[in-house]
């Protein structure tokens, strides 16, 4: 909890000493400016003007700029939190199934759902482990992938399945589908990890108990797009902003409830721009839950 103010502190510090320059600054100009007017070098009064101004600037650069580098480190801190605790919670999990088969015999159908549970555990940092390897090869992945046709609906339904497992919930009763039948050329591991991504945040997020709806249809710009809409709490308008930014949660992880490591939905929209695609969020007043839409400039085929 130390390290969590000290943390938010840090913002404090830049913000008051870039404030109390400003206001220095702006006091100088402000008396330099009727000391020279009163004497009428408009010369001078014109260059300290401008160099007063330029000062003015710099501050106000060097603020926005400070806050977004100590805002950049606090999620990166949250992100480190929230891996710590997705890699020592399997590791200590696994470390406990482990000691009790060691110590003692037990019947074959306990050993076979410890068993279980363990396989569940090594899945789970394995996907760790592949996001975060994801991440450090986003740009790579552009050019190791070829372009091929693909039925869309199917891919969908294979991304929905795929989340519903990672969640532990059936996927009949939680996804419910509206869409046409899309063939398109394009990158397949891109559209996996975009829709794959999106639908296990649906369902984690998609109330209790989740359930998420999927459309898919052809816009009247050329563009397939893929909607996905969950039935939650939808995000705040101050929070749409930054939901795609890498490492960003909201909240502080020592309060979640929720796992995850603010990786996903960078890796989604990194792969949509890479895809040359654009995604955007509904959500708010009046709307229940979120809707993230998708629109793709993929090749149509019949």
């Amino acid at each position: 909890m130390t390290d969590y103010i000290r943390k938010r502190r840090t913002l404090h510090l830049p913000i008051t000493l870039s404030v109390a320059l400003l206001t220095l600054n702006v006091t100088l100009m402000v008396c330099w400016i009727v000391i020279l007017a009163r004497q009428y070098y408009w010369s001078a009064l014109a260059v300290g003007t401008v160099a007063f101004s330029l000062m003015i600037v710099g501050i106000a650069i060097y603020l926005v700029l400070t806050i977004k580098e100590v805002r950049l480190n606090q999620r990166q801190a949250n992100f480190v939190d929230s891996v710590t605790h997705e890699l020592k919670s399997p590791i200590a999990s696994l470390k406990l199934y482990l000691e009790t088969l060691s110590m003692r015999e037990m019947e074959e159908d306990k050993r076979h759902h410890f068993y279980g549970v363990m396989e569940d555990e090594l899945d789970r940092l394995d996907r760790l482990i592949n996001q975060l390897l994801e991440v450090g090869r986003l740009d790579a992945i552009g050019h190791e992938t070829e372009e091929e046709r693909i039925l869309l609906d199917d891919l969908l339904k294979e991304c929905a399945n795929s989340a519903a497992t990672h969640q532990k919930v059936n996927a009949d009763d939680v996804f419910t589908y509206e869409m046409a039948s899309l063939r398109i050329q394009s990158r397949r591991l891109f559209l996996e990890m975009i829709f794959r991504n999106l639908m296990d945040n649906a369902i984690k997020y998609g109330g209790d108990p989740p359930a998420v709806h999927v459309s898919l249809f052809h816009n009247n710009k050329n563009q397939i797009v893929v909607r996905i809409q969950d039935h939650g709490d939808g995000i705040s308008t101050e929070q749409q902003g930054k939901v795609f930014q890498i490492f960003y949660r909201g909240g502080n992880e020592l309060e979640r409830r929720t796992k995850g490591t603010g990786l996903g939905l960078y890796i989604v929209r990194t792969l949509v721009y890479l895809l040359k695609g654009k995604i955007t969020i509904e959500s708010g007043e009046g709307q229940q839950g979120t809707v993230f839409e998708v629109q793709l400039p993929g090749r149509l085929l019949k």
